[in-house]
């Protein structure tokens, strides 16, 4: 064969490697897997790489280049599954076309999109949806029309189409974007890190739940710890100092993530027992 011959069945490098089904066939894997390989370490990561290994290998004929991808995939990935499509059809996207030099575009991707995805994801699916739709088809069960189940059947339906319109979507949103800022890939690939980092540390101060219940005591004067003090320097202090100190335990050989829980936990009830740290009292 000449070497025209060979260069013109050479893929283009802007020809996309996937077929559609192929990409289908991977939503579908991450639809039918989603929280099954959940873990507190990395939580939906395998999954995200149980769904991708297929066509992840067929983006990366290497190796090396294989494996680099299936280990960026396996880091801290959590979102509402229903919403998950969308991240990861762009994700893939871009590693179709830009190949393993994608790879931090890709995880700061995901990490600045997962929060936010997940505020809308989990007020729609997990409250609107079951709230409004819940209550009319209870309402009609309860009369004995068989409606009311039929009515959760077709949302189930819908939102099984929904997903994979939301994962599409994802996809073409990932090839506009890496075909319009091509040479902007490293600035992009800051900002997304900017953004990912900003939704982490506002995740510290509202799900992270650190309180103390000490109070200095002087004469009939009464000085919580918590409000008068704490607060005072700063919002959330406590729940910032526990993440600072699992982030530099992570960073160390000898701690692993398992170890950590295990030292968490420890501290939790040894200062419950001795009363330093208590449940948060509800505000009226």
């Amino acid at each position: 064969m000449s070497d025209v011959q060979q260069t013109t069945n050479q893929p283009s490098a802007t020809q996309p490697k996937l077929t559609k089904k192929e990409r289908h066939s991977a939503i579908l894997r991450y639809m039918a897997m989603g929280v099954n390989n959940f873990n507190y370490e990395t939580q939906q990561g395998p999954s995200v790489v149980w769904a991708f290994s297929k066509v992840l290998r067929k983006i990366y004929p290497d190796d090396d280049e294989y494996v680099a991808a299936l280990d960026n995939h396996f880091k801290y990935f959590n979102t509402t599954t229903a919403m998950a499509g969308m991240i990861l059809g762009a994700t893939l996207a871009m590693e179709e076309r830009d190949g393993i030099k994608s790879k931090d575009a890709v995880q700061a991707l995901k990490t600045s999109l997962m929060g936010p995805f997940a505020g809308v994801g989990d007020t729609i699916i997990w409250i609107l949806l079951p709230t409004i739709m819940g209550s009319i088809a209870g309402y009609m069960a309860l009369q004995g029309n068989p409606l009311g189940a039929i009515i959760w059947i077709l949302v189930d339906i819908l939102l099984f189409w929904v997903r994979i319109k939301l994962f599409d979507i994802g996809y073409d949103s990932g090839v506009k974007l890496v075909t319009t800022m091509a040479n902007q890939l490293s600035a992009f690939t800051e900002a997304a890190s900017v953004m990912g980092i900003t939704v982490v540390g506002t995740l510290i101060a509202t799900v992270v739940k650190v309180y103390t219940p000490l109070q200095f005591q002087f004469g009939k004067v009464k000085l919580a710890m918590q409000t008068g003090i704490l607060d005072k320097i700063m919002p959330a202090l406590l729940p910032a100092l526990v993440a600072w100190m699992v982030y530099k335990l992570l960073g160390s050989k000898k701690w692993t993530p398992n170890r950590v829980i295990v030292l968490i936990l420890a501290i939790a009830l040894v200062g419950s027992f001795f009363g330093i740290l208590g449940i948060e009292p509800t505000k009226s």
